[in-house]
């Protein structure tokens, strides 16, 4: 058997009878990140510029709800413009390196809105696509990233395919046939955070797109792959340059679940930026005000060759600022926790004299999403702080993350209860049903600091 085969059969069979609590709990939690980071994202800039895309790309009649403005579009129109306010903020969920909520859940919301899947299928595609583009991206990214190609769109098509594949209940033949369609679909480049440009915010729409693609093909009939992942020609040596261990693979398919691996962002920064803000905010306490002359961070060398990473600047987007860990370090020792308002002071002087003596060095001594900080202080004294992190730590309960998000939401001028309503359908998507999430954000959109 396959991998694509035995994945297929495993995520076809995918119910609530088999699919563990915890896991069960954790796509919930995931439905609410996403949404919740989502209405905090209603004033940022890059949901106005998909949707007028998609207005102009894909016009028909209004099938799904384009949420930056509560207009109809198509399902299509809405997976590209819903994934850019998703992505809006840089603070969507992360598996690995890979935004997987923010490719999976737009269109899937948007396919049941129309009418092409029912809302009680919602968590178990969500699980199989987190499944999927999870376990490629545990498997491959170490090598797939620093070649320069993004996670989240490499392995996003794969999980979208998975997801609506389950959302339609394909058996595992053609989900079978979906994950190869969409395996020749993948793609997708990190010069974007090189440049500190905006394709990013758009990728999780043509992945969205791809996977759906991927999975309509299979279920019309499509004559697909099978050997999608361990080929001569397939996603590993393509993209990764090495075979897969087929049996270790198939091994790890419903006993290492992926979706437990997903992790939350408490600062609108990149993935791979949050355990260096924490650490700096650490370091903030114990400064008391006394004057820095250097500073080096000292990370993982996978993280620290993330494209953007080592960026001194000249800044003029966020895209490049949230990725720079001279900026976030300079500024969150400057002025506090990172918001979005602070991702965008380009011109601040303090704050630029200090990232040029911010140095990033690549140590692999340094575990992932781990760092070391040293601050050399201009009265001869020196700061250090070890922060030392996992997945786990990021993986906050459904409570807990409603309470960070009531508190994020707050800085973009929206009350407990818009959070609180929005919580209410997270917590249960098929007895609310869309109605309820519509009229969150009708609440929270006339609200939002602009």
């Amino acid at each position: 058997m396959t991998i694509a085969e035995q994945l297929a059969q495993f995520t076809s069979a995918l119910t609530r009878d088999t699919i563990p609590d915890p896991v069960w709990d954790k796509a919930h939690a995931c439905l609410l990140n996403g949404y919740g980071i989502a209405m905090a994202g209603l004033a940022t800039p890059y949901e106005p510029v998909a949707r007028a895309a998609a207005l102009a790309m894909y016009a028909g009649p209004g099938e799904a709800t384009l949420l930056g403005s509560g207009e109809m579009g198509s399902v299509t129109g809405a997976a590209m413009a819903n994934g850019a306010l998703f992505h809006g903020r840089g603070q969507e969920d992360t598996c690995g390196a890979a935004h997987l909520g923010a490719v999976m859940i737009p269109l899937l919301m948007a396919l049941i809105e129309s009418g092409r899947g029912n809302m009680a299928d919602l968590i178990p595609a969500m699980v199989a696509g987190y499944e999927v583009g999870g376990l490629f991206e545990e498997l491959l990214a170490g090598d797939t990233t620093p070649k320069g190609f993004r996670a989240t769109t490499l392995y996003g098509a794969g999980a979208a395919a998975a997801a609506v594949a389950r959302l339609h209940r394909m058996d595992a033949e053609r989900t079978c046939a979906a994950l190869g369609n969409a395996v020749s679909f993948s793609g997708g480049l990190l010069q974007t955070f090189a440049e500190g440009t905006d394709e990013w915010r758009y990728q999780v729409g043509a992945a969205a797109q791809a996977g759906w693609t991927a999975a309509e093909l299979a279920r019309a009939g499509s004559v697909s792959l099978r050997e999608a992942y361990e080929g001569a020609k397939g996603l590993a040596r393509a993209f990764a340059g090495h075979p897969l261990d087929v049996e270790k693979t198939r091994a790890k398919i419903g006993r290492d679940w992926q979706t437990l691996r997903v992790a939350f962002k408490p600062f609108p920064v990149c993935a791979f930026n949050q355990t260096p803000v924490t650490a700096a905010l650490a370091l903030r306490e114990r400064l008391d005000r006394r004057t820095i002359e250097s500073v080096v961070v000292r990370m993982n060398p996978y993280e620290c060759g993330y494209a953007g990473m080592d960026s001194k600047g000249p800044f003029s987007t966020i895209g490049g600022t949230l990725m720079s860990i001279p900026f976030c370090i300079a500024q969150t020792l400057l002025r506090g926790a990172p918001s979005m308002a602070m991702m965008t002071e380009y011109h601040d002087a303090g704050i630029n004299a200090l990232v040029e003596r911010v140095d990033l060095v690549a140590d692999e001594g340094v575990p992932t999403l781990c760092c070391r900080i040293e601050l050399k202080l201009a009265d001869g004294g020196t700061l250090t702080e070890a922060c030392d992190m996992t997945p786990a730590d990021y993986a906050w309960s459904f409570d807990d993350l409603r309470d960070r998000l009531t508190r994020t939401a707050g800085q973009e001028g929206l009350p407990p209860d818009c959070i609180a309503g929005l919580s209410l359908f997270c917590a249960d998507p098929a007895g609310q049903g869309i109605v309820a999430l519509r009229a969150a954000f009708d609440k929270a959109r006339p609200l939002i600091r602009r």
